[in-house]
């Protein structure tokens, strides 16, 4: 191989790579998928993040009892996650450029396939209606911008 060659492949494998944590990044290095903890959560039933939660509005506090009584199980008190559950959404993953609302609606109506995380498939939530879903959200979206997630 010629001298070009092998630095054409170099440079090659280095856009790969930063190209490669440039677009999914946000995923392997938050412990998506690699089995590591984030936060203080060290064991299973453990918050997987540390959440500020804010003075919530009237419609926030709606959506917070929703939560409580129906997603918490998995996703945790103020969205934190719970190690062997499920995952914070109280994260960048679930930023609105990432996954918008009407992502949430799906993910109560349908369920959702294992992707950003080893928790498993979530299972449809039953007993929980669009006007539920859109006062979850409107929970969720005031702790994530609380948390510097926009």
């Amino acid at each position: 191989m010629t001298r070009g060659v092998i630095i054409g492949i170099v440079i090659g494998l280095l856009i790969v790579f930063f190209g490669w944590r440039l677009f999914f990044g946000h995923h392997l290095w938050h412990g998506w998928g690699s089995g590591q903890h984030m936060g203080r959560g060290h064991g299973a039933g453990m918050a997987l993040a540390e959440v500020k939660v804010p003075d919530l509005p009237a419609a926030a506090k709606e959506g917070e009892a929703i939560f409580n009584a129906n997603c918490s199980a998995c996703h945790g008190q103020n969205a934190a996650g719970v190690d062997g559950a499920g995952p914070p959404l109280v994260h960048i993953i679930y930023e609105p450029n990432h996954h918008a609302d009407f992502s949430f609606h799906l993910a109560v109506q349908r369920g959702v396939r294992q992707h950003h995380w080893r928790f498993g498939n979530m299972p449809p939530i039953d007993g929980v209606d669009e006007a539920d879903v859109t006062k979850i959200v409107t929970y969720v979206r005031e702790l994530q911008r609380a948390n510097g997630i926009n």
